[in-house]
């Protein structure tokens, strides 16, 4: 299983410089991509922005939204954004996708909430149209600039109902869970793998996973205050989160060797702290 490591750009406060140290710092580690998190009302950098930034200082490791709430953009214009970073980064970019739950997101957008389903579908189209070269119609014509991915960029498709999952098997090249436990994400893997197979694709779909982490002296209190604040909307919810993130060297690897064992292919490690040294401290676990 391969291990990413997210990007410490949805924390409140830090400063965009940390964020560049950390994507150098993981470019030279043993992590497979970057992953970044989306909110629109919240203190956060904007996703692709961030991408796009990583893409200028690192050479190797590929670079992955986990997730992007696609619904809050526009479908042309998001889909130019990919091949920019796509051909920037000579190939490295990953798209995962979601239509997000968050109706503050929508108000402030603004975007319809209602029916996001049924837009988000019509988004992939597009999109995809977009990436395969082709004239969006008579009147339209191509928009570039290509990707250098075939197609465009590799497509996850995050959710948290069948209905969201069984996208993957006509959009997607593979699942992504977001912060959903094992026991979850394997239970979704299984509708997405389903959906997979009963579209006629050959192979599986690519299974990726993601979780919170904190390590280093006072894990347990920083971490779980990032956390509370992230998820504050979610009252008592919010508490039980915080305080089941993995915060020690083993609890961090006891939760690792859980997505390995259900048969995960890559797994982010989202970051709880913002200090540059829990790329090293996580590096460290992998060795």
């Amino acid at each position: 299983m391969q291990i990413g490591i997210g990007l410490p750009a949805t924390i409140p406060g830090v400063k965009g410089q940390l964020v560049l140290d950390w994507a150098r710092k993981a470019d030279d580690g043993p992590f497979s991509s970057l992953g970044v998190l989306d909110r629109l009302v919240f203190p956060n950098y904007e996703p692709l922005a961030t991408l796009a930034a990583a893409a200028a200082v690192t050479q190797h490791i590929r670079l992955m939204t986990t997730v992007l709430i696609t619904t809050l953009r526009n479908a042309g214009i998001l889909a130019k954004q990919a091949a920019t970073i796509d051909a920037l980064s000579n190939g490295r970019l990953t798209l995962g996708l979601g239509i997000g739950a968050r109706e503050d997101d929508f108000r402030a957008a603004p975007a319809e909430f209602r029916n996001r389903g049924k837009h988000f579908e019509e988004q992939l189209a597009l999109m995809k149209r977009i990436w395969s070269g082709q004239a969006l119609d008579d009147g339209v014509g191509p928009v570039g600039p290509p990707p250098v991915q075939q197609g465009g960029p590799e497509l996850l498709i995050g959710g948290y109902s069948p209905a969201a999952v069984q996208r993957v098997g006509r959009w997607g090249d593979g699942f992504i869970s977001g912060g959903a436990g094992p026991e979850q994400a394997i239970r979704f893997y299984r509708i997405a793998d389903e959906a997979w197979k009963a579209a006629g694709r050959t192979g599986k779909p690519r299974f990726v996973a993601c979780m919170y982490f904190g390590l280093g002296p006072d894990a347990a209190e920083r971490a779980g205050a990032y956390i509370r604040t992230y998820y504050g909307f979610m009252g008592p919810a919010a508490e039980q989160r915080a305080r089941a993130i993995p915060s020690t060297t083993d609890a961090v690897k006891q939760a690792i060797e859980t997505f390995i064992d259900i048969g995960a292919d890559e797994l982010i490690l989202w970051p709880c702290i913002p200090d540059l040294e829990q790329v090293d401290l996580a590096a460290d676990l992998l060795s």
